[in-house]
């Protein structure tokens, strides 16, 4: 008697961020996830159909991640305004810390997780609910970004975040620059440090993140008072 578990879309989608989380986003393909599970390629397809809603599977996956973290976290910090949407903010990061191919995959798909529309829509009314006017709470929108998922969407992007930056590559690179780029070139030269994740690169280090964070939230309480 085979003892083989069925396959469900649950199931499909947990090994799929199982081998990501492993091997890395550019590893992913049906034929891959088949002989992750232990099955013909061609069985995915009566759960997914094909590569791209395999990837719209994952991304929805990772928003219903973010959310049940930002309900779990938030739970002890909603004392006001600004320190329940920090909290969102930080919670969505520890997902992305899990799971650093987040913001390659978030960048690549052509529609936003339906279940991401509610978690905006919560930051809105937290914004409006608080006396900022739809129009303010639109503009903070845009200069929260990516923050609000738990990245920051930098210049120099690491490669697991979409980008191509050789870290050792770039400095050296500036160094030989550094005769017409001084200021540039002194800066990566300052900041090039042993990150403690190195799997979100060294530009987006949780002191920068929280220092971005931190900057526009105070920056948006002025705005309101």
């Amino acid at each position: 008697m085979s003892t083989r578990k069925p396959l469900t879309h649950t199931r499909v989608l947990d090994a799929a961020m199982t081998l990501v989380d492993r091997e890395g986003l550019q590893s992913l393909s049906m034929r891959r996830l088949g002989k992750e599970l232990g099955v013909e390629a061609m069985s995915l397809y009566h759960h997914l159909p094909g590569k791209e809603g395999l990837l719209d599977g994952l991304a929805e996956a990772l928003a219903n991640e973010i959310t049940s973290a930002v309900d779990e976290r938030r739970a002890s910090c909603m004392a006001d305004w600004k320190s329940d949407l920090r909290s969102r903010c930080l919670a969505a990061r520890t997902v992305v810390m899990r799971h650093p191919w987040t913001p390659a995959l978030f960048a690549a798909r052509q529609s936003i997780p339906p279940s991401m529309y509610l978690y905006v829509d919560q930051v809105i009314a937290l914004f409006v609910d608080n006396g900022f006017s739809y129009q303010t709470a639109h503009r903070a929108l845009h200069a929260l970004g990516s923050l609000m998922f738990g990245f920051a969407q930098e210049l120099f992007s690491p490669p697991v975040s979409g980008g191509n930056l050789d870290t050792q590559k770039t400095q050296a690179e500036f160094e030989e620059m550094a005769e017409n780029l001084p200021y540039l070139s002194a800066m990566v030269a300052s900041e090039i440090h042993q990150s403690d994740e190195p799997a979100m690169g060294w530009c987006d280090s949780q002191t920068e993140f929280e220092f971005t964070l931190d900057l526009l939230l105070d920056g948006l309480e002025r705005l309101r008072d």
